[in-house]
């Protein structure tokens, strides 16, 4: 069976960290978002009886109970959004079906419209860790609760807590005394430092938080640079989800902690301290001592 990613571009509201870059080739958990989406199409259609092609749109990301369920479907089937618009569908010529047999969506499968969504798939990557893959250095002083993915060229040095499974990219220097929560995605040439925590979020590549600081269910892309004492504030004192500023409109993120989403070449000033669910976009930047109560492009 051929498997196909159909790349349909970035959804809007992933301004903040799409501006430089497709949904596609945002990294996450040691690879990319597409190619994490096309190696679960291809695990999906193993044994698959041949002269089909399942193809999935580029911000779908479907269950394994979703494909299963489509591929019992067979030909002609699609699974659709509530709208009615294809998500995911099988048919001989690879394109989408005149009149598709309907398969439900399930409450796991998730339509990457905002930019806080790529953490639930980060999640479901680096949580399915099941065993440690470690091509760089570990030295003595280093606690690993969890399984942990370390690239080449990595080094994690004493005092490193690891609690739960991360995934650490190439070239990276870990520590010394940081605690690193899972589900955390770290990427290639990155920096976390002493005395900063970081929490169920993605670095991407090149990221420097060097002292100090708390990171807490964000999204950090390339080149970012926080300032020592850098935190980012990501529970409401009430407990309630987190709301977003979409379009001019507060949404209900779904989220009941969600940090800071800080795109390409953000740098932050010393003990610069963000509100929760706060979008900075590529190239912003904040004074030393900041209180960000406002999303900023």
């Amino acid at each position: 069976m051929d498997v196909r990613v159909v790349d349909v571009g970035s959804p809007a509201y992933m301004a903040p960290v799409c501006l430089r870059r497709r949904l596609l080739d945002c990294p996450l958990a040691g690879t990319t978002f597409g190619q994490a989406l096309e190696r679960r199409l291809v695990a999906a259609s193993a044994g698959a009886a041949p002269g089909t092609s399942l193809s999935v749109r580029g911000d779908f990301w479907p269950s394994s109970a979703v494909l299963t369920a489509l591929l019992a479907a067979g030909d002609g089937a699609a699974v659709c959004d509530g709208s009615g618009e294809a998500l995911a569908w099988l048919s001989v010529s690879g394109e989408l079906p005149f009149s598709a047999k309907r398969v439900p969506l399930d409450t796991k499968s998730i339509i990457i419209r905002y930019p806080w969504d790529l953490l639930l798939v980060n999640e479901e990557l680096v949580g399915a860790l099941a065993a440690n893959h470690i091509e760089g250095v570990v030295r003595d002083g280093v606690t690993i609760d969890g399984f942990v993915q370390v690239g080449a060229g990595s080094v994690l040095l004493p005092g490193v807590y690891i609690e739960g499974n991360a995934v650490i990219g190439r070239n990276c220097k870990i520590g010394p005394n940081c605690y690193i929560r899972g589900c955390t995605s770290v990427g290639d040439n990155c920096h976390v430092g002493q005395a900063v925590e970081v929490k169920n979020s993605i670095f991407m590549h090149k990221v420097s938080a060097g002292h100090l600081s708390y990171v807490g269910d964000s999204v950090l892309c390339d080149r970012v640079n926080l300032g020592a004492g850098t935190v980012s504030a990501n529970l409401r004192h009430d407990g309630k989800n987190h709301r977003s500023v979409v379009a001019g409109q507060l949404i209900d993120t779904g989220r009941r902690k969600l940090g800071v989403i800080l795109g390409d070449d953000v740098h932050t000033g010393v003990n610069t301290s963000f509100y929760p669910g706060r979008k900075l976009w590529p190239g912003c930047a904040t004074l030393p001592g900041e209180v960000v109560s406002q999303d900023k492009a």
